[in-house]
């Protein structure tokens, strides 16, 4: 992006699209238009990826063809958002703060640029337990079809578990 766009632009044009789809906000990729609310799109995305221990890419539920977003979206309107959290995080957060990270999430995904949070407001959300607004329908909110091009797989993958150990080193 930095190549693409000048370093102190906030916003900007362009008819070169660059990134990897699925983070990339839905006016940028569509349009062409970056704007201080694309990152927070990606934001959210990622932050759906680590919740639900899934990627959005290659996303594959074997009950239905939604992306994660989709999933995401449909699961909180059915009232079973925590539905999505990965069994891996057992009890290394409260509901509470799991249910506050998936609604967060699905604001920062929303259609609409001007719908989603700035990201100082996604810090400041982080941060304190304030009421939030109801999150309105999210960009790339698809079903897929394996005839709708290239960007779909009708090949499913299921999705892998990613593990981390940590090391502390101690000198003699």
């Amino acid at each position: 992006m930095a190549r693409t766009f000048g370093g102190d632009q906030l916003e900007g044009n362009t008819n070169r699209v660059v990134g990897t789809y699925g983070y990339m906000a839905p006016e940028y990729a569509f349009d062409g238009q970056f704007l201080t609310k694309s990152d927070v799109f990606s934001f959210g995305i990622i932050l759906l990826e680590i919740i639900s221990g899934m990627r959005s890419r290659g996303f594959y539920h074997p009950n239905h063809s939604h992306n994660l977003i989709g999933q995401a979206w449909i699961l909180w309107n059915e009232g079973r958002p925590l539905d999505l959290v990965d069994e891996c995080l057992g009890n290394s957060c409260t509901l509470s703060e799991l249910l506050r990270c998936i609604h967060l999430s699905l604001l920062c995904v929303q259609q609409r640029p001007e719908d989603r949070p700035s990201m100082s407001s996604v810090v400041v959300i982080l941060g304190n337990e304030s009421a939030l607004p109801q999150p309105k329908k999210p960009g790339f909110f698809l079903e897929k079809d394996s005839n709708e091009g290239p960007g779909f797989s009708s090949k499913h993958e299921l999705s892998s578990t990613n593990e981390i150990t940590i090391t502390l080193l101690e000198a003699r």
